[in-house]
């Protein structure tokens, strides 16, 4: 979700303020891909390198985080929304954590879309965290393949991303999902994710559903 704190300086705001509107955004985005029979939505909300952030805009998130936790968790439950954390929860305080764990628990059994909430996240921690538990479980190494390392990883109930929407300009991959974004489609935009319409959502799955997906292999004749 890039683009908070450029969207709030535009403006002559605190940076912070960018940030409380992109967490209002949010609600549209899912509402908007629900609609469109997307099942499965991650968003990127706070990386494990975002702790080197000024510690004012590190408190003023995860503040922010907490209250969206609180005030949307009942919302998003009534619309059958199931809630997945994904990341640590060590470093966050106490009442950030317990509040995470009750979101999810509330939302276990729901059926809706799975909104997974990528915060305290990165891509390379979460192999490693991935590698010692098969390392504790004591699996043989020759056993190990691919369906069953992704059973270790936080995404394990849902599928791999097809289409990755990059907001705010930015180019990078940022450590996000790296084992299961091997094939995924990207959709790059100047849009600052505050500023992130509807009508864009469309138009980025309008350009997936355009693209052959060959996953590494040769494409049929005329392609």
């Amino acid at each position: 979700m890039d683009g908070n704190g450029r969207w709030a300086v535009e403006r002559g705001l605190p940076r912070l303020e960018g940030h409380r509107e992109g967490v209002e955004r949010i609600r549209v985005v899912l509402e908007t891909l629900r609609s469109l029979g997307v099942e499965h939505v991650t968003i990127y909300a706070f990386s494990t390198e975002n702790w080197g952030r000024p510690q004012d805009e590190v408190e003023g998130l995860m503040s922010l985080f907490f209250v969206a936790v609180e005030e949307q968790t009942r919302e998003l439950h009534e619309r059958n929304v199931r809630i997945v954390h994904l990341g640590k929860t060590a470093n966050l305080d106490p009442e950030l954590r317990g509040a995470v764990e009750d979101a999810q628990r509330l939302t276990a059994a729901n059926t809706g879309i799975t909104l997974n909430v990528a915060f305290d996240y990165g891509g390379r921690d979460e192999i490693l965290q991935a590698v010692r538990r098969i390392i504790r479980d004591g699996l043989d190494p020759d056993a190990l393949d691919e369906e069953t390392f992704r059973h270790y990883l936080f995404t394990a109930h849902s599928p791999d991303p097809d289409l990755i929407i990059r907001t705010g300009g930015e180019q990078r991959i940022s450590n996000f999902l790296l084992w299961q974004s091997a094939y995924s489609e990207y959709y790059h935009t100047p849009t600052l994710w505050p500023d992130l319409l509807p009508a864009e959502l469309e138009q980025a799955l309008e350009a997936y559903r355009a693209r052959q997906r060959r996953y590494g292999k040769v494409a049929g004749p005329g392609a």
